[in-house]
């Protein structure tokens, strides 16, 4: 399976250095114009008072400077504007009732400073939790990625010893141990292959999508699989339309549907497959007549490394039924488990059209 690993390309924020002091150079200009429009205009102070204050709340939207300047800029303004509207009071140009505002706008700017404060110290720990969390997922894919490289070369060269030792001579209970030893290392192979297969839906592996006819690529399956397993086969497929897909990454979903469904039923039971195209979307369906999902499990089946005991037959590798789920969703559709009412279980794989 070729599968190309490339990556979506990250969004990057475009950083303009002079952005941050023009808004600064262009603040302090405007507060010496509303200082000097109140020393102009004696007993009309309050407007440009107002707006002077009204322009840091304005800039402090773009700029989030820290406590310290920004408590000294308040002061700065504050001391000279107020002593200016003191003077002309004093001097019976404004009325006194206005210097209220002195001491007033600078403690609701000084608010709305707490609180932005606060607001960004609340992002800068959700940015450091997420990035501590993005990091903790990366480590997690490269251990899988590492894990399922790690694993291979010795199953293979365990296997080629065992293959080797089944064809000597050996005692019926020696070739029934290597028989059970084989089969373990067949358990581990697939655990690696969809293991890696999952580090590569999960890291954003691109998927070659192309027109593909479902219905076409389920019957074929279908056939594979009533050649190697002995059990009813039923094919309920309607003729779809083309769908754009990755076809390698579908199949080994469906593969791994199917799998199940083998490892669930006896020799004799019915597994039906079907493929129906609706207006938006296209549905894989995999049913058996198996004994179906216990309520409590029916949550579960798609958690990683999770197990369902079979009847009869060989534990899976926990990962077939989630990998068959990151490729549903990396295709932009969905994956689901159900009981069929008259029992065995059922599986709804929907892709978009």
């Amino acid at each position: 399976m070729s599968v190309t690993n490339s990556r979506a390309p990250e969004l990057r924020t475009v950083r303009r250095p002079w952005a941050g002091p023009a808004v600064d150079a262009c603040l302090v200009v405007f507060v010496l114009a509303m200082m000097g429009l109140m020393v102009a205009l004696p007993g009309h102070e309050a407007a440009p008072f107002h707006i002077m204050f009204l322009a840091v709340a304005v800039a402090y939207g773009f700029r989030v400077w820290p406590v310290l300047p920004t408590a000294v800029l308040l002061v700065a303004m504050t001391l000279p504007s107020g002593w200016l509207m003191w003077t002309h009071a004093e001097e019976g140009l404004l009325a006194r009732a206005e210097l209220a505002e002195v001491p007033l706008l600078p403690m609701v700017v000084g608010v709305m400073v707490w609180h932005a404060q606060r607001r960004a110290t609340a992002l800068r720990q959700v940015e450091e939790m997420a990035a501590r969390q993005l990091a903790g997922v990366e480590r997690e894919r490269e251990f899988f990625r590492d894990t399922s490289h790690a694993i291979r070369t010795p199953v293979t060269v365990a296997r080629g010893h065992l293959e080797l030792a089944a064809g000597s001579a050996l005692t019926d209970g020696a070739k029934q141990n290597v028989a059970v030893a084989l089969n373990q290392l067949d358990r581990m192979s697939a655990l690696s292959n969809r293991l890696l297969a999952l580090a590569r839906l999960d890291s954003g592996g691109g998927l070659r999508r192309q027109p593909t006819d479902l219905s076409e690529l389920v019957e074929s399956l279908g056939t594979n699989w009533s050649a190697s397993a002995d059990r009813r086969w039923q094919l309920r497929n309607e003729p779809t339309s083309t769908v754009a897909l990755d076809p390698e990454w579908i199949t080994l979903a469906i593969d791994a549907l199917i799998e199940n469904a083998v490892r669930f039923t006896s020799d004799g039971d019915t597994i039906t497959l079907g493929c129906q195209s609706l207006e938006r979307t296209c549905v894989v369906t995999v049913a058996d007549s198996g004994p179906g999902i216990a309520a409590d499990d029916l949550d579960k089946v798609f958690d990683r490394f999770w197990h369902r005991m079979p009847p009869n037959g060989p534990m899976g590798s926990g990962l077939g039924l989630p990998m068959a789920r990151a490729t549903a969703i990396a295709h932009g559709g969905s994956l689901t488990a159900a009981n069929h009412p008259l029992g065995g279980a059922v599986f709804e794989l929907t892709l978009p059209r």
